[in-house]
């Protein structure tokens, strides 16, 4: 009887422990990448073709390193070349306010 009783709470004990549920993470809407938020440059795309989907940055950095890194930055987002295509496209940060 006593071998029944600790199979059964050793039983309870596991079934306790994988029927846990984990907490939901909520993102709100503003904060999330959307596929509606504005497009940035795709990966691929020449110098030529960010200028004319996006005009001149507001800032150009001289290209650094072997290969040669270039930075654009616009207002909003940065675009990293290799050479002369985009390699990247990011966001920028912004602060909230408290």
């Amino acid at each position: 009887m006593k071998s029944l009783a600790y199979t059964l709470l050793l039983l309870s004990s596991t079934l306790t422990i994988t029927t846990l549920h984990a907490d939901t993470l909520r993102i709100p809407v503003g904060e999330q990448n959307s596929t509606q938020a504005s497009p940035l440059p795709q990966r691929g795309a020449t110098f030529d073709a960010v200028r004319r989907g996006w005009g001149e940055p507001v800032t150009r950095h001289a290209a650094v390193g072997q290969p040669p890194i270039t930075r654009w930055d616009y207002n909003g987002f940065s675009v990293y070349f290799e050479y002369s295509k985009v390699i990247d496209s990011v966001r920028q940060h912004s602060a909230k306010a408290p």
